[in-house]
């Protein structure tokens, strides 16, 4: 394939997107239409295929390209594909933590919160989840148990960030996401009722003295819920809470009070959801 292109020049700019542009440089704010982002292993790639994303080169480990990584070169057209042995790759900050391949992708153009919103019956609201390990993990969890959509507020983590994507196994591909408006910093009030006004119940993930228990009846029984998770350590905002219908306890034994916003999640997902999977 006259695509392969083996790697002798590690200073070659065509691998900076692999090995020295940071996540802020990816996501190019300032040109968002020229944003980029890595995908890691075949798996992970196919699944952003599958979804739609544009790649515009990959790198592989040679052994790979009549293996395991065979069937996405062919999908991904005549981009460059940059190869060497693993030995040789390994000297690419990052490559020793990938499955044999990586991938670089367009960022897509986001949609908006009605689009994600629309049909929608149970969507995660994350409020300022700054660690892109939670950020995958809750992506993983919500394609897993039938969450429809996720809205993150501008300060969160972004689903597009390497270390985001590899955790959540490609699921961020599968989920609609999207920012709640940087222009309306005050969410938890206008962000709320806009949800409101869109149909649905907003349940605060909060230790509360006024707090339900996750498997309440009434909740549960709710037609369209939006799932709110605050940020790790201090939580949701006391706004949020005040501002949100309930305010939603998992139960625990042993002294524990909290989970990890990531494990809370899914225990959430899991319960309020459950009527929309047959259980």
């Amino acid at each position: 394939m006259s695509n392969i292109i083996e790697i002798t020049d590690f200073e070659a700019p065509q691998l900076d997107v692999y090995a020295r542009l940071t996540e802020v440089q990816l996501l190019n704010r300032h040109e968002p239409e020229k944003g980029l982002f890595i995908a890691e292993s075949p798996k992970v790639i196919e699944r952003a295929l599958d979804a739609g994303y544009e790649p515009v080169s990959c790198l592989v480990e040679r052994k790979h390209i009549e293996g395991q990584a065979k069937d996405m070169i062919a999908r991904c057209g005549e981009i460059p594909i940059y190869t060497a042995e693993f030995e040789v790759l390994t000297k690419l900050t990052g490559f020793q933590l990938t499955r044999g391949m990586l991938c670089a992708m367009r960022r897509p153009k986001l949609p908006s919160v009605e689009e994600v919103c629309g049909g929608a019956k149970r969507i995660a609201i994350l409020e300022n989840v700054m660690n892109p390990t939670n950020i995958g993990a809750i992506f993983r969890s919500a394609a897993a148990l039938n969450i429809d959509g996720v809205l993150l507020t501008p300060q969160c983590s972004n689903p597009l960030y390497r270390r985001a994507v590899r955790v959540s196994m490609g699921t961020v591909f599968q989920i609609p996401w999207t920012y709640i408006e940087e222009k309306s910093p005050q969410w938890s009030e206008s962000g709320i009722q806009y949800l409101h006004k869109l149909g649905f119940k907003t349940a605060a993930m909060a230790l509360s003295d006024n707090s339900v228990r996750i498997d309440d009846s009434k909740l549960m029984a709710e037609e369209k819920l939006a799932i709110v998770l605050g940020t790790e350590g201090d939580g949701l905002a006391p706004c949020t809470i005040s501002n949100c219908d309930y305010t939603v306890r998992i139960p625990m034994s042993h002294g524990v009070d909290s989970l990890n916003v990531a494990a809370a999640s899914a225990v959430a997902f899991w319960q309020l959801c459950s009527r929309y999977q047959g259980v």
